[in-house]
């Protein structure tokens, strides 16, 4: 998959294709959305046994809307680490996938009107970005479809962590419920029908490979990073030679 250099006809953009598209996308997102759940109530639960109050935790999802980022800011809470500085700087470097995924759907997006693009990117997550990078190679790009990919797992993340929250109190080691894998497993479903040529399984195996080398021998989170890279690195090799051989 190539998103960084679209076709020609592929930059058509539809702002305002009505509700068909928007539609379309939740309906997309349900196994999906469902899948946040059990994830968004473990995040609450693991708030309250951090020692967070419950409109705290609740405002990090609504505010911060990043899965990964806020169970390590909350572990880092919950261990006694009271520099925000350091918190903020561990959760950047986790989220900075944000980046090659912005720059995935910039040609796109920038076709869009300034606060409709602001929304976009502020409710992206690694799912709505595979459903409309997915949507995209078969059709073309919906903003519309994007928004309807990404709000309803806002919304259920939402009122999944506030969930867990009111949980917290009767679920003593959420992770012994194996809740903390229900994303993992929901990506791999989106990532798998993906993998249709050489090139894709190239570029995934390198990146699998890269992300487990990097968290056995590597501090914190910095697989995610070079994992991350590395799957850039091949593919755009692999681009390029096509290029270079047609």
């Amino acid at each position: 998959m190539d998103l960084t250099k679209p076709k020609t006809n592929d930059l058509a953009v539809e702002v305002n294709p009505g509700k068909g598209d928007f539609l379309i996308a939740v309906g997309d997102s349900i196994p999906i959305t469902l899948g946040v759940i059990p994830f968004g109530i473990t995040c609450g639960i693991m708030g309250i046994t951090a020692g967070m109050s419950p409109v705290l935790i609740i405002l990090m999802s609504v505010l911060v809307f990043a899965g990964a980022s806020q169970f390590i800011g909350i572990t880092m809470i919950g261990a006694g680490v009271s520099g925000w500085g350091i918190i903020v700087f561990t959760t950047l470097l986790v989220n900075l996938r944000h980046l090659l995924m912005g720059m995935s759907l910039a040609p796109y997006m920038l076709k869009l009107p300034l606060p409709f693009q602001a929304v976009l990117a502020f409710i992206l997550t690694d799912e709505s970005y595979a459903l409309t990078a997915s949507r995209t190679q078969t059709d073309k790009y919906s903003g519309c479809y994007q928004l309807g990919a990404s709000l309803p797992l806002y919304i259920v993340w939402i009122l999944s962590t506030a969930l867990g929250v009111f949980l917290g109190s009767h679920i003593a080691d959420p992770l012994s419920w194996g809740l903390d894998f229900a994303m993992p497993a929901a990506f791999l479903v989106l990532l798998a029908p993906m993998l249709v040529n050489r090139s894709s399984l190239i570029v995934c195996l390198t990146a699998a490979v890269a992300a487990v080398l990097g968290a056995m021998y590597l501090p914190g989170k910095w697989y995610i990073i070079i994992s991350c890279l590395a799957a850039v690195l091949a593919g755009g090799l692999l681009e390029g030679g096509k290029d270079n051989g047609q």
